[in-house]
Parts: C-alpha cells; structure tokens; sequence
C-alpha cells in the first residue's frame, strides 16, 4: 500500500508542476501579447500624428501663402499668349513614313478609284 502511496504523491507533485509550468508559460505569453498591444497602439498614434501634421502642411491656404511669399509667380494674363502665325516652323519629320496606317488607307482608296477588272466579268459589260 505504501508503494501505491507514493506512486500517487510523486504523480500528485508531477501534475502539480506540469500545472505550474503550463501557468507561467500563459503568464509570458499574455505579457507578450500585451506589450504587442501595447505597441500596435503607440504606432497607431504615431501615425495619427503623421497623418495630422501631413494635412497641415498640405493645407491650400498655407500652400498659397508659401507660394507668395517665397515664389515670383504671377497670374497668367490675356497679354502673354501669342497669335498663331508667331509660332515657329513645325521640325522637319526625319521619318520614312510617319503615319503606315494613313499610308495603307491611301493605297486602299487609290485602288478602289481605279476600274478593277477581275476576269469574272467583262471589262466591256455584261453579256446577255
């Protein structure tokens, strides 16, 4: 009897310590998973900030202000465009063919103009 009794105490004490091995391992495990948490939320702040000092200084009114104040911009008037025939020559084209399409609907037109005579059909009329 006094053998089954220590068998039963030392599997008494084995569960107890696997217990607390399985405890303190959750323990870690919570703490990792708080200090995770904890850390999403201090990015997400960061962002937050980012975000806020990004539309303020992508503001219209603080944009315009810097563009007159450290630009010589003017507004555009009516004065500063010219008339078309001031405009300078167009550069020659360097291209054998600059448009093969165009070029492709030429010959189709250029042959569909001319009489074309298939040999099914006299060139004369049609016989009866």
């Amino acid at each position: 009897m006094r053998i089954i009794h220590f068998l039963v105490v030392g599997m008494l004490v084995f569960a107890a310590a696997y217990v607390y091995r399985i405890k303190m391992e959750s323990t870690s495990r919570v703490e990792r998973v708080q200090r995770l948490n904890a850390e999403i939320r201090e990015q997400r702040d960061a962002i937050a900030i980012l975000r806020a000092e990004w539309a303020k200084l992508d503001a219209p009114l603080r944009l315009q202000g810097l563009t007159e104040r450290h630009l010589a911009l003017k507004p555009v008037t009516a004065q500063q465009y010219d008339q078309l025939k001031n405009l300078p020559e167009r550069p020659p084209n360097f291209a054998r063919d600059p448009d093969p399409i165009g070029s492709m609907l030429n010959t189709i037109e250029a042959a569909s103009d001319a009489a074309v005579v298939t040999g099914s059909v006299p060139s004369g009329g049609a016989r009866r």
